[in-house]
This record gives structure tokens, sequence and C-alpha cells, in this order.
């Protein structure tokens, strides 16, 4: 049997043309022991000593085809081109007629080291490579067309051989990513993992030699992690595009209790390379790591959401077809779990609140909630709204009591009913079930306060006057009793969101925040609470009186003529300038958002006043989407105008002049009640008052002669479907929100105080879900925040009512309250109180820390002021405040007090607090709570 010659590709060929470069002058013919590769160019140029020179490949195996080739060549190639014979025929049989025209006189014999060692522009190679025959082939035939092999100029070493070989032989430059800063290729388990989802990348890999395979394997194993060979033999079987979705499923393994059938089907799914328990779990691991980074990156990246997709898509497909679904029913990535676990949460908090809070902990610990913020607002307002529903129920004790509950709390509920009707988006019925059985277990609920709420209203409406208001704030006393006194400091800026419901403002008011805005409020009598202001509309609850009364500051009629002539009256008789403006007269000319007469009067001392109407004009329309939240950019011009009102320094009020009802599903697009003297959707006159309406007649009712009668249940309209309704006797059509702010750092006005996140929003709405323990079924009415007294020597511009949530058994440890105390008193403590100027009395941070554990590590700047001010101590920069707090409690470094989500809240670390200021021989044992945080963070 013949010996197999050695094969010989083009980069060879050329390797040998440079070595001999000096003798091809004279001679054109090189003869080679060795057979060319099939696929390898016959011709092509290679420039030597400066010169382009064309080169002709002939493979011959006998003296014939040699000869035949070379009178060929002879005959007809130019003299400048080279004849390059690969042969197996030795240098006797060809003869010294045919050696004499060659290179050397000689058949040349291919050395791959000196090939390697040349085309590397190495000086010397590896010891190690020489004893590694399939390494210095591999290094010969894989050089890249484009460009060649690094240039090395020193040793070329085995590790250096193999990276580059690597990155070839699979094609790793085509992954996303895979370059580092110096252009190189990263070896590691994240880019073949990337790899292994590129088109051709596994096949090429499967397509090498066995020996090639084995070691590429193994010294890949050696730099990338022990996940790879894995997912190597997996490309090896073919499988390779399936690697990532396998790994996925692989998580079923965990269980030590696994059960044979999951063990049989997982083993069905990855055919011969079934690996070890212990080498699966390693794969998993690395399989859930790069998918945790590349769903981070899809929640900005299309392409990468594409990507994720596709692979959990398949991971779901595999398991269904194995019957895995149920097995992996706690996996933190399939989409099939995701469904499972919201199914779970709604579920959960029908039967029991505090469930449905643990149940809605683990969705929330789901890889896929970043990527699916419909579906987990869903199962966040289905636990909320379970919440509110476990408590007692709220009774209406009078129509100024009811509007200010509801713009605090039951317009929260409203808030989440919008989100409990819109359903699943994915459309899964049993979630879809339980999500409408609470929406209309809440609806219910709100119903019969409606009810309550129409009887009160009328009862109040037969005598009430701007005059007399009977303890309520009236909206044609806005501008008199909220805008008038925040004129002192700078022109404030009335910014009227026709139709805003308390649901909306909400909303609003919690973006605001986030932007760097503050609400403030009407410094509170003692013993009470602060809280946002609400007013009650005109009725009925139309534009045309409401609006009017509220921008002419008495009770009015009319259009935009009548507002504008009425809101400059107003302010004149106050010796102030004013202007209003409306939609047409709000937005700029090109390259302006905002007009040019409106930027000129927000410049200057005038009151300025904006109609916006995108909300109102929403109900009339409807809107694109789901429909379910509004943000400060949904609102034309809301977002400019707030930047323009920083600008300029001016406090902002956000008010309504009415709120809405929404079109919740009638079947039909005519009335859903038929009464004569209908007027409009939600108010008509006549006598006769049916099931759901109720009459109201008194001075500020400026329809209908002064008598009107008004529906309270939302369901009952008296026109064509609309998206949304407004007019009626309801809680959200008459409650006016009236929203405050100020950018965050400016010091409130005489007689304002700060209105933190924790009282402006329900204790029900806003607890933590980490921080909500069995005991989460608390009565829905038990107040967030205590109402302590005044201290005894407040200042005069410092809050007075103690804003500190209250604390809850469940945030902290039984020394919770004397911790602060305790802390300030260490030996730590006085010694990092040394390098600090000008430090905090030990009574004020030991109230910031007291107040930090009481409400469970996390409060609002403006609370935190709050708790401050009740030392009677007033911190106005309380940015720069906390800052000092800092440098006294985070030792060397450690980050125990700081601030988080973008600077809006302060957080302390309670347990690292304990751990660098208490004695270990002296601290109490951490508690579960402790313990819990540290995990959960380390996490």
């Amino acid at each position: 049997m013949a010996p197999v010659l050695p094969r010989v590709g083009r980069r060879t060929v050329e390797a040998l043309l440079a070595a001999n470069a000096k003798d091809l002058g004279e001679r054109s013919l090189v003869l080679v022991h060795g057979q060319y590769a099939s696929g390898a160019p016959p011709r092509f140029t290679v420039t030597l000593d400066g010169e382009a020179r064309r080169v002709h490949v002939r493979d011959e195996a006998s003296v014939l085809g040699v000869v035949a080739a070379l009178r060929e060549h002879r005959s007809a190639a130019a003299s400048s081109d080279v004849l390059v014979v690969t042969t197996g025929v030795d240098d006797e049989q060809l003869g010294w007629d045919v050696r004499g025209r060659a290179v050397r006189r000689k058949t040349l014999t291919v050395e791959n080291a000196e090939v390697v060692l040349q085309r590397f522009g190495a000086t010397a190679l590896d010891p190690r490579m020489y004893r590694e025959r399939w390494l210095l082939e591999a290094l010969v035939e894989a050089e890249p067309a484009e460009g060649g092999w690094p240039r090395v100029g020193g040793v070329l070493t085995r590790d250096a051989a193999l990276r580059v070989l690597s990155a070839e032989r699979l094609g790793l430059r085509a992954v996303h990513g895979s370059s580092g800063e110096d252009g190189q290729v990263t070896l590691d388990a994240d880019t073949l993992l990337a790899w292994s989802r590129t088109p051709a990348g596994p096949r090429r890999f499967a397509e090498l030699g066995a020996t090639e395979r084995a070691e590429l394997k193994k010294w890949l194993a050696e730099v990338a992690g022990p996940a790879v060979p894995v997912l190597l033999s997996l490309a090896e079987a073919g499988l390779g595009h399936d690697a990532l979705p396998l790994g996925l499923l692989g998580a079923a393994l965990r269980d030590p209790a696994a059960q044979p059938d999951t063990v049989l089907a997982l083993g069905g799914l990855f055919g011969q390379v079934m690996p070890r328990r212990s080498e699966l779990a390693v794969f998993t691991d690395a399989v859930e790591g790069i998918l945790t980074r590349w769903i981070a990156d899809a929640r900005t990246s299309q392409d990468a959401r594409q990507r994720v997709d596709a692979v959990l898509a398949r991971a779901d497909e595999l398991a269904d077809r194995a019957g895995l679904t149920l097995g992996l029913i706690a996996s933190r990535f399939l989409p099939s779990s995701f469904t499972a676990q919201l199914r779970r949460t709604v579920a959960e908090a029908r039967r029991s609140p505090s469930a449905g809070v643990a149940a809605l902990a683990d969705l929330l610990g789901h890889a896929l909630a970043g990527l699916r913020p419909d579906q987990v607002q869903a199962a966040e307002a289905a636990v909320r709204v379970a919440r509110r529903l476990n408590g007692p129920e709220p009774a209406v004790t009078g129509v100024a009591a009811a509007v200010r509950a509801h713009v605090s709390d039951w317009g929260w509920v409203d808030r989440a009913l919008t989100v409990l009707w819109a359903g699943d988006p994915d459309g899964d019925v049993e979630t879809g079930r339980d999500l409408r059985a609470l929406y209309e277990q809440a609806r219910e609920r709100r119903q019969r306060l409606d009810q309550e709420f129409a009887r009160r209203l009328a009862a109040w409406a037969a005598h009430a006057t701007a005059q007399h208001p009977d303890g309520c704030l009236v909206v044609e006393n806005v501008l008199d009793t909220v805008v008038r006194p925040l004129t002192g400091q700078a022109a404030p800026l009335l910014l009227v969101l026709d139709g805003m419901s308390s649901a909306v403002a909400a909303q609003l008011g919690e973006e605001a925040e986030r932007d760097g805005w503050r609400e403030i409020v009407p410094r509170p009598e003692a013993g009470e609470t602060p809280a946002r202001l609400a007013a009650v509309s005109m009725l009925p609850s139309i534009t045309r009186v409401s609006r009017a009364s509220l921008l002419v500051g008495e009770a009015a009629e009319g259009g935009q003529s009548a507002e504008t002539s009425g809101f400059t009256a107003f302010w004149k008789r106050r010796r102030k300038a004013a202007a209003l403006f409306h939609k047409a007269a709000i937005g700029g000319e090109a390259g302006h958002a905002l007009s040019h007469e409106l930027m000129t009067a927000l410049a200057s001392d005038a009151v300025v006043g904006v109609v916006l109407n995108t909300i109102d004009e929403a109900l009339d329309n409807g809107r694109h989407g789901r429909g379910t939240t509004w943000s400060l950019a949904d609102v034309t011009h809301l977002r400019e105008l707030l930047a323009a009102a920083r600008s300029y320094g001016r406090p902002v009020i956000l008010v309504a002049d009415h709120g809405h009802v929404l079109e919740r599903g009638s079947r039909t697009d005519g009335p859903t009640a038929a009464a004569d003297g209908a007027e409009s959707a939600r108010w008509r006159t006549g006598d006769v008052v049916g099931e759901g309406e109720i009459a109201v007649h008194g001075p500020r009712v400026r329809e209908g002669g002064g008598a009107v009668v008004l529906p309270w249940r939302e369901d009952i309209r008296y026109t064509g479907r609309r998206a949304g309704y407004h007019g009626g006797a309801s809680l959200a059509e008459v409650t006016v929100p009236v929203l405050v702010l100020l950018p965050a750092g400016e010091e409130a006005p005489r007689d304002w105080v700060p209105l933190p996140r924790e009282l402006s929003t329900p204790s029900w709405w806003r607890t933590q879900i980490g921080d909500v323990p069995e005991s989460a079924d608390v009565p829905a009415d038990q107040p967030a925040v205590p109402s302590p007294a005044r201290p005894t020597a407040p200042s005069e511009s410092a809050p007075t009512t103690d804003a500190r949530p209250a604390a809850r058994s469940e945030a902290g440890p039984p020394v919770a309250e004397s911790l602060g105390s305790t802390v300030v008193s260490s030996e730590v403590y006085a010694a990092q109180k040394e390098y600090v100027r000008k430090a905090p009395e030990a009574k004020v941070v030991a109230a910031v820390i007291d107040a930090l554990v009481s409400a469970g590590g996390t409060m609002s700047p403006a609370a935190l002021a709050a708790a401050i001010s009740a030392t009677g101590r007033v911190r106005r920069n309380i940015e720069g405040f906390v800052a000092t707090v800092q440098r006294l409690l985070n030792v060397e470094g450690y980050p125990v007090l700081g601030f988080i989500d973008g600077g809006h809240a302060v957080k302390l670390d309670v347990p690292l607090l304990r751990e660098q200021f208490l004695p270990k021989e002296s601290a109490p044992e951490t508690d579960d709570a402790e313990d819990g945080q540290r995990e959960e963070e380390k996490a």
C-alpha cells in the first residue's frame, strides 16, 4: 500500500515560494513532495522580491504527467510564471532532465514547522508544537485567505497558535461582540455559547478531523471553562444550534429528587452526548449566565430581543416535546414558566393577599419580568387590589373627606382597575378569568362607594358655594387658595390638564418625582398628616362650566375667550400680570417646542396658565396601545413646559377641571340608558330619576337651570360610545386632583411642606414586595404614617409633622427603635466623627438611622427631611446632609448609606451597619429579615 502523501495547500505553496524566492529568478519549476488539496486554487498570484508572479499548480502522480506539465508550461506560460508540481514520484524516477530545471534541482519536502514559522513571521516555535503534528498541519491548512496569520515577531507559543486556530476554525470572528479592545477574539464561555447560535459555527467544528476536534475541545475547556466540552460535544452530534435551549432544560435535574422519567426525557433530547449530572449543572449555569446578560441587552436592543426570544421559544418547544414543561415550572427563563407564575400570582392574590405577595416576588425574580412589563403590571395590580379589598370597606362621611380620600386612596384603586380591565396581554384564559374576578369584586365595592358619595354630593350641592364650601376646596377657589399663595417667591405656572383623573394624577406625580420634582402641600394643622390636595368640580363635571370656573376664579361657564379674559381679570384684581394659553398658542415653530409668545411669558413675572387637552381628547378618540398608563410624555407639551418652568424657577401646579370614567366594554355603540333631556354623555335634565342616577340642584349647578340628573354608575351614558366620559356624579368625575411641584432641592414657601412619596401613596400600594411577610393581610385603612404632635420649637419653614412611615413589625429587628442611639454611642462612630468637620448632632444621626430602620431601610429624601425636622433641626439641602452622614457611616467606603433609584430614595443597609458599628461579641443575633435582605443584595 502506497504511503499517504502530505497534503499541500495554497499557503504551503506560498511559504515554499517565499523561502526559495532567490532561486526562482533562474528557474520557474518547483517540485513538491505531496498532494495538492482538492478545491485549492490551481492558479494564483504571489509577490516575490517585490515582483508579482503568476503561479500554476499541477498535481501529477507519474513521471509522464510531470514531464507533460512542464512542456505545457514552457509552451504556453509567460516567462515570469512559476509552475509548481506536487507529486509522489521520487527524484530517481524523475531523472536529471526534469530535476535540473527545478528549484534546488530536487523535490522539496514540506516541513510544516518551517511553513508555520514563515507564515507567522516567528523566530521560533514553542517546543511543544514540534510534537503535535495535527496542530502544525492545521495551522498550515487553516491560514485565513484575507491577511493571513497575525505576525508574531518572536516565539510563537502554543497558546497563541491555538487561540488563532480556534478562532479561524470555528468562525468566532462572526460572533457579535467576540473581539476585545485589542482586536483579538475573546475565548470564553459567553463567546462560544453565542457562537453556537451562528448559522454555520457548530457545523464547522463538526467537520474537523477527530484528532483536531478532541485537542481543541481539551484546550478550550482549559481556557474557556468546564461548560465548553458539553457545548462542543453537542456541536459534534449536530445539536450545536440547540445548545442554549438544551442547557436551560438541564435545570430540571437541579432537584436531587428529579423523577427517572425526567432523566430519561432529557437523555432523549441530548442523545448520545448526555453529560454527567455535574457536567450538565455547570453547562446550565453558563447558559443561564449568558441569557441573563442577553436579556439585559434585550431591554434596549431589538436584535438582542429577537435572539433571546428565539432561544426561549425553542427551549419551550423542546420541553413540550419531551414532556418537561411541568417539571420546569419553577424555571427563571422559560416563557411557559413565566406564564405559569403569572397565573399563580393572580390566583393566589384572589385567595390571600399575602400569598399573592409571595407569588409576585417569585414572578419578579423571573428573568423575563423586565421584558414583559405589561404582564408584571397586571400581576402587581392584582396583588394591590387584593390587599386593598382585604381591608374594611371605606365609608363616605362627607364630600370633603370623600374627595380627599379619593385622591389619596380610592383613585389609586381606579389606577389598578384600569390595568386589571386590560387583562393579560398574552391572552392566557386562566389569568384573564382571575383578573376579571378581582376587577368585578373591586368594582362592586366602588359602586357602593359612588352611590353613597352621590347621595352626600346631592345634599351638599344644595347649599354649597365658593364662599361657604363646607370644608371643601372647590374648583373655583383653586386660584385663590392654592395658586395665589405661591406668587410670593416666583410667579407660578398653572397647567390645566383637562380631564385628569386621580388615577392619572397618581401616575404623573410619580414620574414627576423621578424627573426631579418635589410635591408640596399647605402645612397641616397639629396632629394632621400632610396629604395631596383635591378639589370638587362644578356640576355637572363638564369642561364648559368646570374649567371656566377654575380659570376665572368664580362660578362661570364659557369657552376659551371667557377663560382667557376671566383669568387675566382675576390676577389683575390682585395686581399681577397674567397670560393664559390654549391649544393653538402653545406649540412653537420649526425647531422650537413652545411658541415664542409662551416662552416670553414664562420669562416674565406674569402668572402663566396653559390648558392641555390631551387627556380629554383621548376620552373622545381613544388611545393607541393598551391604554393602561399615562406618562409625562403622553401629554402633549407637558415635559417641555416642566423643563421651561424649572429653568425659570417657577413652581408648577398640575390641576384638572374634572375627572373621568372609562368605557368598560358595553356591547352597544348607542346610549346605554334611554332618557329624555339628555344634554351630554353623563348628565341630563328631567324630573324622573332612574336606577344609578341622582338629582342634584344648587348654586354650583351651572346647567339645566340649576337642577340636573347625574348618573353615579359608570356604565350609564346618554350618548354614543367613546373611550371615556365625564359630567356624572361619581367620585372619579367630581374629584379634581391638585399637585403643586417644586424642583427638588428648592426651599418650600412659608407654610408649605414637602409631601414625600410615603405620604402621597397608599400603604397597600407602595409596600415593597420583598418586605411583606404573611402579615401582609393588614387593614387597608391602617394609617401609613403616624401623626405626631408638632415639635416644641419648630422652625417657621420646617415641616412640623413626622413623615416617617409607621414601623412595620416585619421590616426590622426588635431593637430597631434604639439602633440609632446604639450606633452613635459606639467607639467606631466616635472614631469616624473625628474625620468629619461640622458633623451633625448625634441625636440627628440617630433619628436618621431609626427612621430608615422603621421604614424598612428605604425612604424618599423628603420623608427623611421630615424625620430630621422632628428632632427640631431643619435640613434644607437634604442631599448634602445625606452626603455628610455617609462619611460618618460608610466605614472604609462600605456602602452602609446611599442614594438609590436615581437619587429619589435613600437606602440604609441595616445588616452592614450592625457589622461595621456593633462589636460582634455584643451584637444581637441578626434576624431572618436582615439575613434575607443580605442574601437578596448578594444575589
